[in-house]
């Protein structure tokens, strides 16, 4: 069923909108300050309990993907809202509203057709799941675009990759559609804020937008009377970074002019939280190390690090080192039985499936061997693994977001949650977003929200029976 909504931005040719995609300018931003410190004083007071039945999971493991929307990868998923139900879905529109005769041709790749009909198609018939894409437009303003009041129907006008935003692979070929049938797989998990890795990332550790009061006008984006994009920009008129932008602290990239790096942010995430009750916290990211020694390798994402935006994690501080870990890290404390409470790892860029530097194949199989990690340590019996994805990366999907607030959220990304407290073989149909994974965690710890939107969050209450743990390896 496809639910109408507002839309949040005006409309721009469709052509133009991508050629903008790499241009930066505008006025200067009004401070964000006052709106956040309203919120995190609204959160301040929405303490919560412990559940106790989620006191059950010693150990919570996030292994944050990248850029992949449901139908892309689940649309085919037996007894899931996937492209079955989008038969009836509107057909994509060129810039004056008429539905394309056929999709429009991919540029780069003359393997896929230019006479593909106006509809989902699957990619393996001319480019293999180990092999990979080119990418797709995913920024903050455009994806808005996209969405288009819930019409979900000018991702190829808007997209620079035109008609692959339709396509999607064979479920049953996805390594991880095994861990999905015998666990539990959310079908109506969206990913928290529009646009892409950068915001999605921050909004998985604190719930809410970086600020960049004073941005380089370069840097900003600027907006015509009705909201549509006149040139795009990662910080917003009002000063808030949306876009791909890189922080102060080590590591980034040594190409970024000083005055373009995000400054310290100082409002709490979810690791403030774990630390002020003194429990254990990481996040582990592939070729961290490496990153940190200043020889970052080549498919190194710096701002896929949300925890160096922030001043208690700034250079030099002792939670730099303590919560900061390679990938490596993780895999050892699973070997020694001295897991954290609450991981989030994040993969290199070969291993996190993200469309353009690598491909499907190599990342979930790198997933695999991490779950099986996980499986095979003493943490198991006690553990639930949450994969996800950051956000859509572009690709289509069939169902409307809800409408929430400026931010979010954006479209359907797969949702896996395995455990041996997960529901087997279940199609979780709850509606949930990126923040309800900080609402678990918030639950299970007896944590205060980080903002409105997480304490409003299902904190994945679909996805678990503590009534009947699974006797498993």
């Amino acid at each position: 069923m496809h639910h109408p909504r507002k839309p949040h931005v005006g409309w721009l040719a469709g052509a133009a909108l991508v050629a903008l995609a790499a241009c930066e300018s505008s006025p200067t931003p009004a401070s964000p300050m006052a709106a956040r410190a309203l919120a995190a004083a609204s959160a301040a007071d929405l303490g919560r309990a412990g559940d106790p039945n989620l006191r059950q999971l010693d150990h919570i493991v996030v292994i944050y993907l990248e850029n992949r929307s449901f139908d892309n990868l689940y649309g085919e998923f037996a007894g899931a809202n996937g492209l079955a139900a989008a038969a009836d879905a509107p057909l994509q529109v060129d810039g004056s509203g008429t539905s394309y005769a056929t999709l429009p041709a991919v540029p780069g790749m003359a393997s896929i057709p230019t006479t593909l009909p106006n509809a989902p198609f699957n990619i393996e018939q001319f480019v293999a799941a180990n092999v990979a894409t080119r990418d797709l437009v995913h920024r903050f303003y455009q994806e808005q675009v996209q969405i288009d009041g819930g019409r979900m129907d000018k991702f190829a006008l808007v997209s620079d990759a035109q008609g692959l935003v339709m396509g999607f692979y064979h479920t049953a070929n996805l390594p991880l559609a095994a861990d999905a049938a015998r666990y539990t797989l959310c079908d109506n998990f969206f990913h928290a804020a529009f646009g892409g890795s950068f915001l999605n990332h921050f909004w998985l550790i604190a719930a809410q937008t970086p600020a960049f009061p004073g941005a380089p006008s370069s840097a900003v984006a600027q907006l015509d009377a009705s909201g549509g994009l006149v040139r795009d920009g990662f910080v917003t008129p009002d000063g808030y970074a949306v876009n791909t932008a890189f922080s102060v602290n080590a590591p980034h990239p040594s190409t970024v002019a000083a005055a373009l790096l995000v400054p310290n942010q100082t409002f709490a995430t979810i690791g403030d939280r774990l630390s002020e009750k003194r429990i254990s916290w990481a996040w582990y990211a592939g070729g961290w190390n490496a990153a940190l020694a200043g020889h970052a390798g080549p498919l190194y994402q710096f701002h896929h690090q949300p925890f160096i935006y922030f001043a208690n994690y700034g250079d030099a501080t002792p939670a730099k080192a303590e919560h900061l870990k390679d990938e490596q890290d993780f895999v050892a404390a699973l070997r020694t039985g001295q897991l954290p409470a609450v991981s989030f790892v994040k993969p290199y860029g070969l291993d996190n499936e993200h469309p353009g530097y690598t491909d499907l194949v190599t990342g979930e199989n790198h997933v695999e061997q991490l779950v099986d990690a996980v499986r095979a340590s003493p943490h198991w019996n006690h553990t639930a693994i949450i994969i996800t994805y950051d956000e859509n990366g572009g690709f289509w999907d069939h169902v409307a977001p809800p409408v929430v607030d400026r931010w979010g959220p954006g479209s359907r990304v797969p949702t896996i949650v395995i455990s041996p407290f997960a529901r087997p073989g279940v199609v979780d149909h709850h509606r949930y977003d990126t923040t309800s994974i900080l609402a678990l965690i918030e639950h299970r710890w007896g944590l205060a929200p980080l903002s409105t939107r997480d304490a409003a969050a299902d904190p994945l209450s679909g996805a678990f029976d503590f009534g009947a743990r699974r006797g498993e390896n």
